[in-house]
């Protein structure tokens, strides 16, 4: 039955109005507004007078063409959020980022989103920057070619502000220490680090099990001296936040490479740190609960480069020398001690390719990479330098400690 048929047994009374309403499949009030049109216009009141008329709000097909040209040729391995950025920064274009989305979809361009899966409670974000950094690596060919590079990303819990991420060959302890001696230089000694069970942060003695916090990696080691809490993560849903942070970097970075024909990890490495970590943070980062308060301590420390290195433990053989990966490596004769015969010594592999010795306080001799001495045996610290470094002298000068 026809509207204008059932308008007409309303206005006879062979029908109520709200009968009429529940066979036009309209409420009452909507009925009401019919109603009011019939009788100012007749039937044609009763039709909507936009049918077969252009909507002015309707993209002009100009620009449909243009932005699916676009896609097509130079943005084609984008995500629509990345791509809708490029339009509206870009290419000075004031579309919505739903519009985008259904013409990329209508046009089969991109997939339809999938229904997303029930995901369980998240964990509230630290309230204070400093408080907890996340440190995760991501094989991926960041080139878009067959090669694998590791991503290392380290960010703020509080924030997701990104502080270090650079390509790597493959994720190693030499490329963490890196990583983190950076961020300690820039933004000073954080509380707690949240890592994967990897073998250069934990040792475990059986898959599966718990960590063996007791044995040290070079990682661990160094950050305990630091008095920083090293935390693992059994499951990549632990670790959410760099694991989404991933996902974006996944979706986003290898396309600016492209665009930008930056084909090498040394040219990557510097687009990173020149603009597209202030950028990434600038989009993605948010505010800590906290904005004005930091857990970030400065750091003074002079021996970083003792720190951040990798340390292995020797015996001093009887002719004074120390063997170590196929190298002799001599101990020239100190003035305090003729010999160091039996003595347990730390080798020290800084990442300028130098190599040192150390006996307590003592450097007993600074080498090359390929074990030449290249300096005379002198303190690794001063007495007052050492006991400046003592946390018991800063609280007793100042109250407080600081690394």
């Amino acid at each position: 039955m026809k509207r204008e048929e059932i308008i007409l047994r309303a206005y006879a009374g062979k029908m109520s109005w709200i009968q009429a309403a529940e066979v036009l499949g309209m409420s009452c009030r909507h009925l009401r507004r019919v109603r009011d049109k019939y009788e100012q216009w007749g039937f044609d009141g009763l039709h909507d007078a936009r049918v077969g008329k252009e909507s002015p709000r309707r993209m002009p097909i100009a620009v449909v063409e243009e932005v699916l040209r676009l896609y097509r040729d130079e943005y084609f391995d984008f995500n629509v959020v990345h791509f809708h950025e490029k339009l509206t920064q870009k290419h000075s274009m004031t579309v919505s980022y739903t519009w985008v989305k259904a013409l990329l979809q209508g046009s089969g361009l991109v997939a339809k989103d999938r229904p997303r899966k029930k995901h369980r409670r998240r964990r509230a974000r630290k309230p204070l920057r400093g408080m907890m950094l996340h440190i995760d690596g991501s094989k991926h060919q960041w080139f878009g070619d067959d090669r694998w590079f590791d991503l290392i990303v380290i960010l703020d819990d509080a924030t997701s502000e990104i502080y270090h991420a650079q390509l790597v060959d493959e994720e190693s302890s030499r490329s963490c220490m890196e990583g983190l001696r950076e961020v300690i230089e820039k933004q000073g000694v954080f509380c707690a680090l949240y890592s994967d069970r990897a073998s250069h942060f934990f040792r475990t003695p059986k898959a599966g099990e718990p960590v063996d916090k007791q044995a040290l990696t070079q990682v661990g080691r160094a950050l305990r001296e630091l008095g920083i809490q090293l935390i693992p993560a059994y499951s990549p849903q632990a670790r959410g936040r760099s694991e989404r942070s991933f996902r974006t970097w996944q979706g986003r970075l290898p396309q600016e490479l492209r665009t930008r024909n930056l084909t090498t990890p040394e040219e990557a490495n510097r687009f990173l740190k020149r603009s597209y970590i202030r950028e990434f943070n600038k989009r993605f980062a948010v505010a800590s609960a906290e904005p004005n308060e930091t857990a970030f301590v400065p750091c003074s420390r002079p021996d970083l480069d003792r720190v951040f290195s990798i340390q292995t433990e020797r015996t001093v053989n009887r002719d004074n020398t120390v063997k170590f990966n196929n190298m002799i490596l001599q101990i020239d004769k100190q003035g305090w001690r003729g010999s160091m015969e039996g003595c347990r010594v730390i080798v020290y592999q800084h990442f300028d390719e130098t190599i040192t010795i150390g006996f307590g306080p003592h450097q007993l001799g600074k080498y090359s990479g390929d074990g030449v001495p290249t300096k005379p045996a002198t303190k690794l610290f001063s007495p007052l330098e050492r006991k400046k470094t003592s946390p018991f002298f800063q609280f007793e000068q100042t109250g407080h400690i600081t690394c």
